[in-house]
């Protein structure tokens, strides 16, 4: 064996081993400047090899990603909140380099909601989860995809057409205000938003239904820690799928426990599915509402909904 190949085999083994930082500035009112020296000092004294990429721009994320898995790595961190991890995932997912379940992706949570990590109890501490990161125990996780008339994109969470929608829209102007920003933005939404008639394909099933909002997860939390929809399992193949019908101001303003609890799901006016696809056509072609996975604005109109089992490892406790 020559020098060459001896070198090549030792930068792969390298490669497997070492971590590629994705860090967004911005991320839980810019909480990265304050914290960036710590993750440093900690992620060195856990003898964690690393190279990392500041974003700078929306969705820079995806460049970066591709850019890494190219240079040979296969181990991702994600510092910001849900938006980054969402754009990290939509990097390993329309890469074309390697399979996407030969990445690793480990979180450090610096966003405003964080939702994601509520799922699998990693906690919102930033050396509690660069001991995980370290400790490299995973789960192969499902992603889902979405397809619209212009644009496609995944996600890893949950994802929703209608009310949450218009409510994602608006949340931007609130995010200062942290994680009640939702609860703020939601208020507002319930007092703004028309609701839409649907057209819904799902289990060989079609129907029409006047709407609040449909949600299709892969995880468990969204909207700053509101169960929305009845979580089985972020493995199973299956979204877990939540019709809001008719809900008024009213039936939310009573039942908020609810909303935190899971127990909105149980709503006489609420139905729930379990499906690895659904088609979701709006009737009212004057009303368009917007679509949001992760918390990020996705599109408006119709949408096509699948699973892709297994797609990506996520490190977890």
């Amino acid at each position: 064996m020559n020098v060459f190949c001896i070198l090549a085999k030792l930068f792969i083994i390298y490669m497997i081993h070492s971590w590629f930082l994705i860090a967004n500035p911005v991320s839980g009112n810019k909480k990265l400047s304050k914290n960036w020296k710590e993750i440093e000092q900690l992620l060195n004294e856990k003898n964690i090899d690393f190279s990392y990429a500041f974003t700078q721009y929306s969705k820079h994320e995806i460049e970066l990603v591709h850019t890494a898995i190219q240079q040979g790595y296969r181990n991702i961190i994600s510092v910001g909140g849900d938006g980054t991890l969402h754009h990290v995932v939509n990097g390993i997912m329309k890469q074309r380099y390697v399979k996407t379940s030969d990445i690793t992706v480990g979180v450090i949570p610096l966003g405003t909601g964080n939702d994601w990590i509520k799922t699998y109890n990693i906690p919102n501490n930033i050396k509690k989860t660069i001991n995980l990161i370290a400790g490299n125990s995973t789960i192969l996780q499902d992603i889902g995809h979405l397809k619209l008339s212009k644009t496609s994109a995944y996600f890893n969470n949950v994802a929703g057409i209608g009310y949450d929608g218009y409510v994602v829209n608006k949340l931007n102007k609130l995010k200062k205000f942290g994680s009640v920003a939702y609860l703020l933005s939601g208020i507002a939404g319930l007092l703004l938003y028309k609701k839409t008639t649907f057209k819904i394909d799902i289990n060989n099933q079609s129907f029409e239904t006047k709407c609040l909002m449909t949600l299709f997860g892969i995880c468990k939390y969204s909207a700053g820690g509101m169960q929305l929809t009845d979580y089985k399992d972020s493995t199973n193949g299956l979204f877990d799928i939540t019709i809001a019908k008719n809900l008024s101001f009213c039936n939310l303003l009573f039942n908020l426990k609810k909303l935190y609890s899971g127990l909105i799901t149980k709503h006489k006016k609420v139905e729930t599915h379990l499906s690895n696809e659904l088609l979701i056509t709006p009737i009212n072609f004057n009303n368009q509402p917007f679509i949001q996975a992760d918390g990020e604005l996705i599109g408006q109109g119709k949408v096509k909904a699948s699973v892709i089992k297994g797609a990506i490892n996520f490190i977890t406790p």
